[in-house]
């Protein structure tokens, strides 16, 4: 018997003994983010499975792992299909697929602490639809199957002077209490970690590429402040800190805590929210109001301080990969094609000698050849392909630094890709110049400009599953909303301040990826005449792309000058932090190129 299959053996000998017929599995913590200790890493222990977006649904006699578009072929290289089945997240919904599945009178268990209200809510509602039951399951089944489960980590958080923030925890604290006033609210559950670090001016170090203390607060209207946090995160300055107005309350501590605000109006996001903390204020007396996180706005939209600090810290980063990209041509030149370990850890070692810098943003996708179709590969699941001649090389990384987060993807060749390789890589990048010469007028989402980086794919019959851009902190998460460019429908207009990425792409399953991704900052527009004012982006990332992928029959003369004049701006802009042959090659892979 395999591992997974004692696992499951044992969590359904559990589920037999409390009369469950199915359990639900998020990749999911009690915060909801993206990214999750060890500890918390629930579904990857169950499954094996160790993509960012996933749920497995357990059933006495089958069972299900769903998994969105960037990790469609990943899941079937470490999810044993004699086990089970593959389901798209968003074409095939999980509480459906339950109510299908199950007769009436079954019993689904569920940790309320791992889903957002919203989610309970409509799964419950759809389950009873077909006389299905969803019970909580408080103390998590899967966590009483986990006996080598890792400790928690608790490391003592950073405390972020206004150099790097631009404005004190107590004005940010006052910024928001105005609006949770203005929404005619008492209170509002501030319930993401990195919403919370961006309120308070600080940053952890328990999960490096995310640089946020594991905490939710509940902020007044009157500007004071509770933080449920574990205490020893908190060094011994946090007050002097903060200012006055913030209590410490420790997590556990925080269902009775919640009786101080009976009768009060708490504005919470049931969409984003987890649903055991807003039952339990329910519980206690408190009247919920949906509304979304008030902080997520205002920490979308960078000051002054925070986007001088983001440049400088692409900079830093553009040496790196440079250096890193001149080192790897010089590689291969001379018949050392590494493996994709060897790569990226290379890449992190340029990146630590940069002033500021703490980790790296999130895994490194350093996929080379067909690993490169995985949206999301990580070369640590398995054995590290080396790179092939005559192939493409993708690496998608970045990092976290005190002024800013970075996130940078390039496709390179090595060798000789070929005419079908260099032709679809022109049509990505067609797609990428196309959303960052984008001109439009405020009001306008992110989706609505989606299909300008989709267009030239289209045209040729291609698309990618993952959305184009997605809203990037200042040293906090990579992945940061509200805004988004994606398909998907996403309401919040673009303002100026923020910072999205730009990344579209190409995969062919078992052949290779591209993908051409820089960050950019919406501003408004320094050059459009006319009767509206318009936006645009400022990119921020400093890194040529490979002039040896391109086809440029296939591009117009527009988009050429783009590209030579982004390229003349990286020479102008890094070549005078660089020295010797890094600084002969970025010379080289700027030259002008001509249709």
């Amino acid at each position: 018997m395999t591992v997974s299959e004692e696992r499951l053996a044992v969590v359904r000998q559990l589920m037999t003994q409390a009369n469950y017929d199915a359990l639900v599995v998020p990749r999911a913590d009690e915060y909801l983010g993206e990214y999750l200790p060890l500890h918390n890493e629930r579904l990857r222990w169950l499954t094996g499975f160790t993509g960012s977006a996933g749920m497995a649904l357990v059933l006495r006699d089958r069972a299900a792992i769903f998994v969105d578009g960037r990790y469609t072929v990943q899941v079937r290289s470490q999810v044993p299909s004699h086990l089970f089945e593959y389901h798209h997240l968003a074409d095939n919904p999980q509480a459906q697929w339950l109510a299908a599945a199950l007769p009436a009178g079954s019993r689904v268990a569920c940790d309320p602490r791992l889903h957002s209200l919203q989610w309970y809510r409509d799964t419950k509602n759809t389950l009873a639809d077909a006389g299905v039951e969803l019970l909580l399951d408080t103390d998590n089944l899967i966590d009483r199957c986990w006996l080598d489960r890792p400790e928690p980590i608790c490391n003592s958080a950073l405390l972020l002077d206004e150099a790097f923030t631009g404005e004190s925890s107590k004005d940010k604290r006052q910024r928001i209490a105005a609006q949770i006033s203005a929404q005619g609210c008492d209170a509002a559950l501030i319930f993401s970690p990195d919403s919370v670090s961006w309120l308070l001016n600080v940053r952890g170090t328990d999960m490096p590429q995310l640089p946020v203390v594991q905490s939710f607060a509940i902020l007044e209207a009157s500007e004071k402040m509770t933080l449920f946090v574990d205490a020893r995160r908190l060094p011994e300055t946090f007050y002097q800190h903060v200012g006055d107005g913030v209590m410490v309350m420790d997590e556990t501590d925080s269902s009775a805590a919640f009786a101080a605000y009976s009768k009060h109006k708490v504005l919470a996001d049931a969409k984003n929210a987890g649903a055991w903390v807003q039952m339990e204020l329910a519980r206690n007396g408190a009247t919920l109001v949906q509304g979304e996180d008030p902080v997520l706005l205002p920490k979308a939209c960078k000051n002054s301080v925070e986007l001088a600090g983001t440049r400088s810290a692409h900079q830093r980063d553009a040496v790196a990969e440079v250096r890193f990209l001149a080192w790897l041509d010089g590689e291969v030149v001379a018949g050392k094609l590494h493996n994709e370990a060897e790569l990226s850890d290379h890449l992190l070692s340029l990146r630590q000698q940069g002033e500021y810098f703490h980790a790296c943003s999130f895994d490194t996708i350093s996929a080379a050849g067909a690993n490169g179709a995985m949206c999301h590969y990580n070369h640590l699941n398995g054995v590290p392909a080396r790179l092939a001649m005559d192939s493409v090389y993708l690496f998608d990384s970045g990092g976290q630094y005190t002024d800013g987060t970075t996130d940078i993807t390039r496709t390179v060749a090595i060798g000789d890709p070929g005419p079908e390789a260099r032709r679809l890589f022109t049509l990505v990048l067609k797609g990428h110049i196309a959303l960052a010469r984008s001109r439009f007028p405020f009001g306008t989402t992110g989706t609505q400009l989606d299909a300008l980086a989709r267009q030239y794919l289209w045209r040729e019959g291609y698309d990618y599953d993952h959305g184009t851009g997605h809203g990037v902190g200042v040293f906090l998460s990579v992945h940061e909303g509200p805004q988004r460019i994606s398909k998907q429908h996403n309401g919040v207009a673009l303002q100026p301040g923020m910072i999205v990425s730009n990344e579209p792409g190409y995969y062919r399953e078992g052949v290779f990826g591209i993908r051409c991704e820089n960050l950019q900052v919406v501003r408004p527009s320094t050059t459009s005449q006319g009767e509206t004012p318009m936006l645009e982006f400022e990119t921020l990332t400093l890194v040529p792309f490979d002039v040896r992928m391109l086809d440029t029959k296939c591009m117009d003369d527009e988009e050429v000058e783009w590209l030579n004049s982004y390229h003349q701006r990286v020479a102008a802009t890094i070549g005078p932090l660089l020295q010797g042959t890094d600084q002969d090659w970025l010379r080289q892979a700027t030259q002008i190129v001509g249709v």
